[in-house]
């Protein structure tokens, strides 16, 4: 299975999610992934959040990406 990596850099964070938080902001975003049937991995680093999901759902991820503002 192909798996594509999305990273968002913790500096462009909509204020509707707290920047402060990123271990708690890549939780609420792996939550939305998944109520939206995607199976990705959220996690914080230093600078981003880095999202790991299927190639396959890439376009449905997008979607809730979008819905979250953050993309």
């Amino acid at each position: 299975m192909a798996t594509t990596t999305v990273r968002i850099d913790i500096g462009t964070l909509p204020d509707h999610l707290d920047r402060s938080r990123p271990s708690v902001v890549a939780e609420v975003v792996e939550a939305a992934l998944r109520e939206g049937g995607i199976k990705a991995d959220c996690s914080d680093l230093f600078s981003h959040i880095k999202i790991d999901l299927p190639t396959a759902q890439l376009a449905a991820a997008s979607a809730v990406l979008v819905d979250l503002q953050l993309i």
